[in-house]
């Protein structure tokens, strides 16, 4: 069994259709998303489409859950200005939205379990299973790790969220990063200035009776046609966000 894993494509389609288009040579048989697919890129209905028309389970994402509800749900401390603008990003992306893909994305689920083959299962999330909000990096404490990953040790695991490509043992199994789709960037950076990738990223977790594989991909898109989307979307801050492709190397 051949399972891809997608996440993080934050309203980024012409990454999403990078990676897709990658995706199609790699002969898989089942594909999940890990949530955060549709709010902050400058072309959320378009996500939506395509997810729609993969017809992939999906994990709800806290940027996906807030931007239904509009509640705060994590502990991140976020400034008044940026507050400002992630709410203005917010309306937009809802603007854009029918009220069926507001649904689609209603219906996006906690946890997804697939049969990974050889009698093994991939528990899919977006932060940990317990919530989308949970941090999970290489340097996590193992007693933190194990906290929260702990109780799930009887599958493979993936999650999201920290736009992190990234594997860690858990006793005979392990848990397992795919990257971002559309926002991918070095943790390394200092600054408030971000720096994306030109790359969508996403994992491939092959099972079979006495072979076991997991591979970490990157597949380049096409910067200057995201920065001219950003600037024809009418998203609000554009100049801003395509600012940290622009900057891509």
């Amino acid at each position: 069994m051949r399972i891809a894993i997608i996440s993080d494509m934050h309203g980024n389609c012409v990454s999403l259709d990078a990676a897709l288009a990658d995706l199609k040579q790699q002969a898989v048989d089942r594909l999940v998303c890990l949530g955060d697919a549709v709010q902050g890129g400058p072309q959320p209905a378009e996500v939506v489409a395509r997810l729609r028309a993969l017809a992939c389970p999906v994990v709800m994402g806290n940027a996906d859950a807030w931007l239904l509800s509009g509640q705060e749900s994590g502990s991140e401390a976020i400034s008044p200005e940026r507050r400002v603008k992630m709410e203005a990003v917010r309306e937009w992306s809802l603007s854009r939205l029918t009220a069926d893909d507001q649904a689609f994305i209603a219906g996006f689920e906690p946890t997804v379990s697939v049969e990974a083959g050889a009698g093994q299962r991939l528990l899919c999330f977006h932060g940990s299973p317990a919530s989308f909000d949970d941090v999970i990096l290489p340097e996590t404490p193992e007693d933190e790790f194990q906290r929260l990953l702990g109780g799930y040790a009887g599958s493979f695991l993936t999650g999201g969220h920290t736009h992190l490509q990234q594997v860690r043992r858990l006793n005979a199994h392990f848990f397992f990063n795919p990257g971002s789709v559309g926002l991918a960037y070095s943790h390394q950076q200092s600054g408030e200035d971000l720096h994306a990738d030109p790359w969508a990223e996403y994992a491939v977790l092959t099972v079979a009776p006495g072979r076991l594989g997991l591979e970490f991909r990157r597949a380049a898109f096409d910067v200057a046609e995201l920065v001219r989307v950003y600037h024809d979307s009418g998203r609000p801050h554009a100049a801003e966000a395509a600012a940290q492709y622009s900057a891509a190397s």
